[in-house]
Parts: structure tokens; sequence; C-alpha cells
């Protein structure tokens, strides 16, 4: 077994860490890093988000295992059940689609912003937490500070949080709130700012907005036309789920992250059009069609990586290229990953990249 000098996740050997939205594609792919590193990992989530065979066939969730615990994050007593279990919390839990909070803010707060506290309350409660890290977004930063025309935005931590969106505004309450809440508590915390996350196994949700590889990708895969609003010319800083995955894991451990807010990015800046092109490369029959650009759609930018790189000691791996070949072959090699709803005519309807 490696030494945690050499490996900081050796560490997790023989700990219990509680993974809430661990049903997820992200959650899903933090609790395999952790098993593999040794660590037991209790799954809470609602797996309510999508079609059961997605937990089941895609994300890999065995929802008969003792340590896969369907419910609710705003349950008081089962939060105090599991982590009275656990040595360390990775909160992701949350009603993450962009576009479902903003058809339903009232249970965007129910589930972002007082599940939160509970699980809060819980771990101030407990007395045996290491260390909590919640999971944020880029969304925080709205547009961020003003740049000349066509120089895409880099967001800073230190930067002043506007964000443009229902979902966004949550995350920011719940940064400020772990802050105020673990600080009283004396335990340790972190929080990650996740850029645009993507990759196998991810899938599409009917009425998402967000997901611009997959969802480029999958429609390629059924000859429906990559539709690119604004011409695709928006920046996105695409992340792979797996090194959102093992910067997540990373900002539970590292010593330098405890209080820190970290953004989790590549720090490089990638247009929507530049991923049409590298889908096309794959399905060179594919259509692309330049819609308009819808309302509110933010330009968006990239993440300012040196306080991740300083905090964690690591960087992501995957490039984009990379990353979109990856998926491309996955879904090849997964039909059924594509949903039955994109196979039909009402399948063709637009997004918004986000």
């Amino acid at each position: 077994m490696a030494s945690k000098l050499s490996d900081p996740l050796a560490e997790f050997d023989g700990t219990t860490v509680a993974v809430t939205g661990g049903g997820g594609l992200i959650g899903s792919r933090i609790a395999v890093q952790l098993r593999t590193a040794g660590a037991r990992v209790i799954v809470v989530g609602k797996l309510d988000a999508y079609p059961s065979e997605v937990y089941s066939d895609l994300f890999g969730i065995d929802t008969r295992h003792p340590d896969t615990v369907v419910g609710d994050v705003s349950d008081r007593a089962l939060m105090r059940h599991v982590i009275g279990q656990s040595d360390y919390v990775i909160h992701a839990a949350a009603m993450a689609d962009v576009a479902a909070c903003t058809r339903e803010p009232r249970e965007a707060l129910r589930n972002n912003i007082y599940g939160t506290q509970v699980l809060l309350d819980e771990v101030a409660r407990s007395g045996r937490i290491k260390r909590l890290c919640f999971t944020s977004s880029a969304s925080v930063y709205g547009n961020g500070r003003p740049t000349d025309p066509g120089v895409p935005a880099q967001f800073n931590e230190d930067d002043a949080p506007s964000p443009l969106s229902v979902y966004g505004n949550t995350k920011l309450w719940g940064e400020h709130q772990v802050k105020i809440t673990m600080q009283s508590a004396k335990v340790s915390y972190s929080v990650v700012r996740y850029f645009s996350v993507y990759g196998e196994p991810q899938t599409v949700k009917q009425g998402s907005h967000s997901w611009v590889v997959a969802w480029l990708a999958l429609r390629a895969s059924v000859g429906l036309p990559l539709e690119l609003n604004g011409g695709g010319y928006q920046v996105r800083d695409f992340v792979h789920v797996d090194d959102i995955a093992a910067g997540t894991i990373r900002a539970l451990n590292a010593p330098a992250a405890h209080g820190q807010v970290l953004n989790i990015g590549t720090g490089r800046p990638t247009t929507i059009r530049s991923v049409a092109d590298r889908v096309l490369m794959h399905y060179p029959d594919a259509e692309l069609v330049e819609r308009p650009m819808p309302p509110g759609d933010p330009m968006g930018g990239y993440a300012d990586v040196d306080r991740m790189r300083r905090a964690l000691k690591w960087c992501p791996q995957i490039t984009v290229e990379e990353g979109v070949d990856r998926y491309v072959k996955w879904i090849k090699e997964r039909p059924e990953a594509t949903p039955e709803w994109m196979r039909q005519p009402a399948g063709a309807s637009s997004f918004r990249a986000v």
C-alpha cells in the first residue's frame, strides 16, 4: 500500500465517507474513486432525477447494498444516522438542473437550502466529522468581470459573485452557510466550484439545458442536427467527471484546502462550437444549425486554477479532445445510454448550452 506521503488518497483507507447526491453522475464517480482508495462510502440520494435503469445500468448504483441510502437530505433523522457513522462528508446533493430550478424555484429552495441546512446542523452536532466538502458551481460568478469584446472571462475565487439563476443563487447561499456553520462548530470545511462537467456515463434529461458534450454527441448519434445557439461561440471550461471527482476528493483532505473556496476547472477556455467540431469528426454526416442566442444565455468563461493547483497539488488530467472522444466511444458501445425520447420527433427540440 502506498504511504500517505506518496498517495494523498491513502488517508481514506479504512474511513467512512458520506456522499450526499452519491447516486448522481458526479457523486457516483466520487464513490467509485473513494472505494478504490479503501474507504467505506455511504451513498445518500433520492434517486428520482432519472429513470431507475440509468442509476443501475449507467451509474452502477446498487439500491440493495446496505450503504446505498435512498432518502432525502432534509430528513433530519436519516442525516443524523448517516453522519453518526461517518468520518468525512461530501455534500453534493442538490436540485442541480439549472432549467428545473428556474421552473420550480420553491423546490430548488427546499432541496438546496433547507436540505443543506439540515445536513450542516447534523455535521455540527456530531462532533466527529474531520472535514465537510461542499460542492458548488461556477454559476455563482454569473458573467464575471467585464472583459474586452471577444476576450473570454476568467473567473477567480476572489471575484464578487453575481449569480444569474436560481440554481447559482442557492449554491452561493450554501457556500456562505457552510462557512458560518462549520466555523462556529469548529469543523474543517472546503468548497469546490465546478465548471462544465461532462463525460461518461453522463446522459441527458428531457427539458434540461445543461451538458453540452452529451447533448451534441447524443444528437449526432441519432441523426439529429447539432444546434448552436448564437453560433456556438460561448466559452466554457469543460472538466471531465473523473477529474471533477478526483479534485473533490483531494479537497476533502488536502491541508491547504481547509477553509478554502476552490475552482475545479482546467483553466482552458473552449468554445461550444469547437466541441461540436470535435463531435463532427466522429459523425461527419451530422448537420450544424445556428440558432439565435436565447435571452440570458451567458457567454461564459473559464477557471483561474492557480489556487486549486497550490492547495491540492493537482490538476485535471483529461483534455477536452480526449474526453469528447472517450464519450463518443462510450455511447457507441452503450446505445442504451441514448434516451428513447431523444429518438422521437420531440427529441429534436433545442437546448441551451449551460
